[in-house]
């Protein structure tokens, strides 16, 4: 029976097999041929019984034959056998079929290669070489009468090529995409079938249909996923021929690696001035959120017919571009962005305007002047602008004034600016001096007052400072000793700092001097402490004298009373003597 080796042993392959190898000169795998997957082979599936190679030996097939001749039924019962009656072998094996009968008179009808290999009185053995196909040879016999039996003999074969074709490039995530596996070879075809994976994962499981020579497309339809990027998908056949006692036979394809990408329909966000000025530098930046895998996107920023230098940043889902630009001519210039993920583009653009404004040129006639002078202020920018000078506008690219410099006029600031309208925009740039006038020295009452008048210990801020550019030098003196005036803090005052003080203030543009009376008020003299201080002498003096007085008498008398106890002692102890 199928599934037997010769000698009785039981099934060879109770269950899942990997592919076998053929047979020395008879199948080749895919593999062995250098096309196709590789096959792989856990063991050597057992042949059906009497299913042997040419190499196989036969020395105990004569004597089994005779004993099966010795069990058969005389010639009054007469019956024509042939075993096996069924066969399961690998393509290109060799089968041996015996045929018996009461007679000898027995055939094998088969267009197959056959020879007899065996024969007794009433049986025969013929082999079967090189059996490539499905086949029924039929054993007969002419004992008297006609008679004929048929073999089954079911071939099988490994698939010769299994292939997944190849997958997207790039598959956009919710997407679906058609697995297909092509199958080349194989049969039995009612015991194929093709099993598509996702890594370990069943998607989908077929019969293989149509005849062995057939190339079959088995397809399947997935749904890409964000965690399908970068897995593998591959197809399996699995040839069972377990029912046979054979085992499963599993022949894989070479996995096709998939990347899946997700990009927003929204456009990338491009950051840039509209207005750039000629000469300056200025960043312009690129960003889209929302990407899978964010590592795989590519941003390009191109200005004009430019590609820019870009730093490119991830994160998360997040990219980021940005690049440092320069202005170099006027004009009007493309700013592209262009953002790529797997086969599809994200593209914005704006334009930009360069434009060139120099700053106004604004001139002090002379820049230094002594108090009195006349002075030209002078503004004057490029063509096309308005001028307008310390607020007063003058309509054209330039302006000017004159006046005649004061006092007053020193580190006054004066204004110039100019505005130039670009793309219906108004651009403005000032520029600011300052006029330096040369005058003095003044020390006036309210720089340094006349008179100081000033309470004794009293806490006062003596304040003299002259005016004048350049900064005047200041020497106040008291006439009497040439002692300096102590301007700044008094804490306190003193009586011994008030007098008359000559105050001279003197620079570049000249000297003035005036006089300064300081006078301090004496406190008067409060001797209420010291009256206090000296009755509290006295009355401590007082109490100390009362004291020892009081401590005197009090000895004088306990020693008094001292004497008088110590006289009457005597006096008693000389009366109790006796004579």
């Amino acid at each position: 029976m199928p599934g037997l080796r010769p000698g009785g042993e039981g099934p060879r392959f109770p269950g899942r097999q990997r592919l076998p190898l053929a047979p020395a000169g008879r199948y080749k795998t895919p593999h062995a041929l250098g096309r196709g997957p590789s096959l792989r082979r856990a063991g050597v599936p057992a042949r059906p019984h009497l299913a042997m190679s040419p190499r196989a030996p036969r020395s105990s097939l004569p004597a089994l034959l005779a004993l099966l001749a010795a069990l058969l039924p005389g010639p009054g019962g007469a019956t024509l056998t042939v075993f096996p009656q069924e066969a399961t072998i690998l393509r290109g094996s060799s089968l041996e079929v015996n045929c018996s009968d009461s007679c000898s008179s027995l055939g094998l009808e088969t267009p197959l290669s056959k020879q007899e290999v065996a024969h007794g009185a009433t049986w025969k053995t013929f082999l079967l070489s090189d059996v490539q196909e499905d086949s029924g040879p039929i054993c007969f016999s002419n004992c008297g009468k006609q008679d004929s039996q048929r073999v089954s003999i079911t071939v099988y074969w490994f698939p010769e090529t299994v292939t997944l074709a190849s997958l997207p490039s790039w598959q956009p995530v919710g997407q679906n995409f058609t697995l297909r596996c092509e199958v080349a070879g194989g049969a039995p075809r009612s015991n194929l079938t093709a099993v598509l994976l996702r890594g370990d994962e069943e998607l989908s499981r077929q019969p293989v249909p149509g005849v062995p020579a057939d190339v079959v497309e088995v397809t399947a339809t997935v749904q890409a996923r964000r965690e399908d990027h970068g897995a593998n998908f591959s197809c399996r056949t699995e040839l069972d021929l377990r029912p046979v006692g054979l085992g499963l036979f599993e022949n894989s394809s070479v996995p096709r690696q998939l990347q899946t990408f997700v990009l927003p329909e929204t456009l990338p966000s491009l950051e840039a001035p509209t207005l750039v000025e000629v000469g300056t530098e200025w960043r312009v930046a690129c960003t889209l959120d929302g990407l899978f895998p964010v590592s795989e996107a590519g941003v390009e920023l191109v200005l004009g017919d430019v590609q820019l230098p870009t730093m490119t940043t991830y994160h998360e889902d997040f990219i980021s571009a940005r690049a440092l630009v320069e202005a170099a001519e006027e004009g009007e210039q493309q700013l592209k962005c262009t953002l790529t993920l797997g086969t599809e583009v994200r593209q914005h653009s704006k334009t930009l305007r360069f434009y060139s404004f120099r700053t106004p040129n604004l001139t002090l006639n002379p820049p230094e002047v002594t108090e009195g002078t006349s002075v030209t202020v002078e503004c004057e920018a490029q063509p096309g602008t308005l001028v307008t000078l310390n607020g007063v506008s003058y309509g054209n690219r330039s302006a000017q004034r004159t006046f005649n410099a004061s006092a007053e006029d020193h580190g006054r600031a004066f204004s110039c600016s100019a505005q130039l309208e670009v793309a219906g925009q108004w651009l403005q740039k000032n520029q600011t001096r300052r006029l330096n006038v040369l005058y003095g020295p003044f020390l006036d009452p309210s720089d340094c007052p006349r008179n100081w008048t000033l309470d004794e210990g009293s806490h006062q801020t003596l304040r003299c400072q002259p005016r004048g550019n350049p900064n005047p030098q200041l020497e106040c003196l008291r006439k009497e000793d040439k002692s300096p005036l102590p301007i700044g803090d008094l804490r306190p005052v003193k009586e011994d700092i008030q007098g008359t003080y000559v105050c001279r203030a003197s620079s570049s543009q000249g000297m003035i001097t005036t006089e300064v009376v300081l006078t301090v008020i004496s406190k008067p003299r409060n001797h209420v402490p010291i009256i206090i201080t000296l009755t509290v002498l006295a009355f401590l003096a007082t109490v100390a004298t009362i004291a020892y007085w009081v401590n005197r008498q009090r000895k004088i008398r306990e020693y008094k009373l001292q004497k008088a106890q110590n006289g009457a002692a005597l006096k008693q102890k000389l009366a109790a003597t006796p004579p």
